[in-house]
C-alpha cells in the first residue's frame, strides 16, 4: 500500500521574524514542518538552530522535520530529537557511520533520515535503507533557498524507490529543492512520497491552501503513475 504524500512547508522561505506565526498559517493543512539547520560550514549559509526549534516546538503541534546541512552532526543531531522533532535527517556526506547514528537518533525519540546532495551518488547508501527511516534526495545543491528544481536528480529517486519497493521497505523517500506546482508531478511519478517546499507555500498568498494544493498534485500523479 502506498504512503500518503506528506508536504513539509520549508520554513527557510518564512518571514523569521514572524516563526511562530507563519508556522501556524499552515497548522491544519501541513503534515510537516520542514526546518534547515545550516551551520556556515558543511553548507555556506547560517540559519537557526536548536534554541530555535526547542521554542518553536512549544507552538505548534505539527510534527517537525530538522534537516541538518551540517558537519558533526553525531554531536548535534541527538539534541534535535531530544527537542521533539519528528524526523531529523543528517547528511551522509556529513557522517562517517550513518547507521550508529541513525540508532542514536531513534534511541533520543525521533526517526532517522539521510540525506544525498546533489553530487552524491545514492548507490552506496541504498544498503543503509533497512536502517533507516526516510532518505532524503537533494534535487538541488544543499544550502540555498530558492533554487530550480534539476529534473535530472530523479534518477537517484527511481533508484532508492526501487530497492524500498524490492525490500517492501517502510521508508519514506522525500524530495528538497525546488519542489513546486510545476515540479512536484514529477517527483511524485518518480517515486517520491514526502515533498519540502519553501517558496512554493511561504510566497504563496495563502500557504495553508498551497499545501493542500501541492498534496493533490502529488497524489494524482502517483496515483495515474
Amino acid at each position: 500500500m502506498e504512503a500518503k504524500p506528506i508536504i513539509a512547508p520549508s520554513i527557510l522561505a518564512a518571514d523569521f521574524a514572524r516563526l511562530a506565526d507563519e508556522v501556524g498559517a499552515i497548522e491544519g493543512a501541513a503534515d510537516w514542518v520542514h526546518v534547515d539547520v545550516m551551520d556556515n560550514h558543511f553548507v555556506p549559509n547560517l540559519t537557526i538552530g536548536l534554541p530555535v526549534v526547542q521554542s518553536l516546538r512549544k507552538s505548534t503541534s505539527i510534527p517537525f522535520d530538522v534537516h541538518l546541512m551540517i558537519t558533526d552532526p553525531e554531536r548535534w543531531a541527538p539534541g534535535y530529537a531530544e527537542a521533539g522533532a519528528y524526523n531529523v535527517t543528517f547528511h551522509a556526506e556529513a557522517c562517517e557511520n550513518p547507521v550508529a547514528l541513525a540508532k542514536t537518533l531513534r534511541a533520543a525519540g525521533s526517526k532517522a533520515g539521510l540525506a544525498i546532495d546533489r553530487d552524491t551518488p545514492v548507490e552506496p547508501y541504498l544498503e543503509l535503507l533497512p536502517y533507516l527511516d526516510t532518505l532524503l534526495i537533494m534535487t538541488i545543491k544543499a544550502g540555498f533557498g530558492g533554487q530550480k528544481f534539476l529534473p535530472e536528480m530523479l534518477e537517484k529517486v527511481r533508484d532508492v524507490r526501487r530497492r524500498i519497493s524490492a525490500k517492501d521497505l517502510e521508508v519514506r523517500l522525500e524530495v528538497d529543492g525546488g519542489i513546486a506546482a510545476d515540479t512536484i508531478a514529477q517527483a511524485a511519478e518518480a517515486g517520491a512520497d514526502a515533498f519540502v517546499a519553501g517558496t512554493a507555500v511561504y510566497g504563496a498568498a495563502d500557504p495553508a491552501e498551497a499545501v493542500r494544493h501541492l498534496r493533490g498534485l502529488a497524489a494524482g500523479a502517483r496515483s495515474s503513475g
